[in-house]
């Protein structure tokens, strides 16, 4: 999955497109470097990010949609979105897939909304909102925690009708460098779920903070535990550098055969 993000502020300045030229550009360079899925993201999700409402959201996000399944028709393009108004519209603009941060938990109509338009949903752990999740790091056992509440949110996501259902840990949303770490270690104890894995490790702090560097040169970082999460179980790399990833995905594949 590759990280297309249509906003000024997210965290990795190098994935922040606004031109449609250059928004169709990184794309082409994604699914030729072996992306299946284009995730377009309008608004910041990064610890102590200001909330986006939905119509703006929606005006950043709907044209480049639009313009992506225009240009690339057999592309999966993936909404990333919190918000109902904006799964909706981007799924009629084009979009196959949502990937939501809260797991349905900061809008109540997103589940039964993704289940009317029989999408797969992208169904993340998060706790709180991304502008006090940091904040929210206390756990019992992290693993065993986070694998109970996507037994609870499997249920509720199955019982709505939604039948694609992805999960995602969540790294680094309300979490510490040593929970993160944990679930990479332990993420084979998701597979109880039966469900496909999705794992956005990519630049993130966990990386750079550890390895004493900045975001732009998190990148090899990023690629060795990529390798980790394939080799303990990830279905899904969401990442902003696709080919190093691509590679990653093929050695560990070749490796295991």
């Amino acid at each position: 999955m590759g990280i297309i993000n249509v906003t000024p502020d997210s965290f990795y300045g190098a994935s922040r497109f606004v031109n449609e030229d250059e928004i169709i550009q990184q794309a082409e360079k994604m699914l030729n470097e072996g992306a299946v899925i284009l995730d377009i993201g309008g608004q910041s999700t990064r610890p102590n990010s200001e909330r986006t409402s939905a119509d703006e959201e929606l005006k950043r996000v709907i044209n480049p949609i639009k313009s992506l399944h225009a240009n690339f028709p057999g592309a999966i393009i993936s909404i990333d979105t919190y918000h109902s108004k904006v799964a909706e519209q981007c799924i009629g603009a084009g979009a196959s897939m949502v990937n939501d941060v809260s797991a349905g938990n900061m809008d109540n109509n997103m589940i039964k909304t993704v289940a009317r338009f029989r999408v797969p949903y992208i169904c993340m752990h998060m706790r709180g909102t991304p502008e006090n999740m940091q904040k929210k790091t206390s756990y019992e056992n992290v693993t065993r925690d986070i694998l109970d509440f996507f037994i609870r949110k499997v249920d509720e996501c199955r019982n709505a009708g939604i039948h694609d259902i992805i999960i995602d840990p969540g790294i680094g949303f309300g979490k510490t460098i040593a929970q993160n770490f944990q679930l990479i270690r332990e993420l084979a104890v998701f597979k109880i779920l039966e469900k496909p894995v999705l794992v956005g490790l990519s630049r993130k702090s966990t990386i750079y903070k550890t390895l004493g560097l900045d975001v732009e040169a998190a990148l090899n970082g990023t690629t060795v535990l990529n390798t980790i999460a394939l080799l303990n179980g990830a279905n899904i790399l969401r990442v902003h550098d696709v080919r190093e990833a691509r590679e990653a995905i093929l050695l560990v594949d070749q490796y295991q055969q």
